[in-house]
């Protein structure tokens, strides 16, 4: 474990577990996997902020897309010229190729804290006491192929953590889909994209599936709340576009039916 993270990480052994110990009283057995879920809810509470950042910035790029294609083609041989006009579209525009992913990058230390102190044995320079309680019997540090077998009593916990992280998963893939559709429908010209990008796009999803079928309970927990709550965030975004959009495409339609009539000209005749 890093010493960069390392004070990040005991501090926030030490917050979940005195909450797990809070929640004891009237959750019994499932305070310490409630105490993982509200502390990563919290955390990913206080960095809403910047995911909503991240996903504006996305919606910006996308919708710059074709005209960024554009410059790409009109200025292949001129790799100079192509970078003063992009600079300078992005300027006018207001954003940045980097809009989308500098937030995700500023996350990443506090998400990748959470995840080591759900699967590091050893925190705060003693063992993590979190990853000794349960969750309908099975121990938070545990793994799936670990166990006493796929189909026992231990295993069915793992599918069905699993099986609700593959649910979340699926969603995700079909919020990212409505979300394109819906930040640039121009982009894509009301087509399908490349099958590499589809195939891309449904597999890719999945790969937190894959991470925490390896990963010990207390992490997988982490994975269904953290990745839940993200699906959350994109689908209030998508919302939010979505009615953006009909709004301005009803203003619009009832200021060109509000608009007046060119009057009739009258040709008088001369008397």
């Amino acid at each position: 474990m890093s010493a960069l993270l390392g004070v990040p990480i005991d501090a926030a052994y030490h917050l979940v577990y005195a909450l797990a110990n809070v929640l004891t009283p009237v959750l019994g057995g499932l305070a310490a996997v409630a105490g993982i879920v509200v502390f990563t809810a919290a955390v990913r509470l206080v960095v809403m902020p910047l995911s909503f950042r991240a996903l504006r910035g996305q919606a910006a790029m996308a919708a710059l897309a074709p005209r960024i294609q554009e410059l790409r083609k009109r200025h292949a041989k001129q790799p100079e010229r192509l970078q003063r006009e992009l600079t300078a579209l992005y300027r006018r525009e207001g954003t940045s190729v980097l809009a989308g992913f500098a937030p995700i990058l500023a996350q990443w230390p506090v998400f990748s804290v959470l995840y080591l102190l759900f699967r590091s044995s050893n925190v705060a320079g003693g063992p993590n006491r979190l990853l000794s309680r349960e969750m309908f019997g099975v121990p938070l540090g545990d793994h799936w192929l670990g166990g006493g077998g796929v189909f026992t009593a231990h295993g069915a916990v793992f599918l069905g953590v699993l099986a609700v992280l593959t649910v979340i998963c699926w969603l995700s893939a079909r919020v990212a889909r409505r979300m394109q559709a819906v930040i640039a429908p121009r982009a894509t010209g009301g087509k399908a994209p490349a099958t590499g990008g589809r195939v891309l796009g449904m597999v890719l999803p999945y790969l937190t599936v894959v991470i925490a079928a390896f990963a010990p309970l207390a992490a997988a927990v982490y994975l269904v709340t953290s990745t839940g709550w993200g699906v959350a965030e994109r689908w209030l975004f998508v919302r939010a576009r979505r009615g953006g959009t009909s709004g301005q495409t009803t203003t619009t339609s009832q200021s060109s039916s509000a608009a007046p009539r060119p009057a009739r000209t009258l040709r008088k005749r001369a008397v």
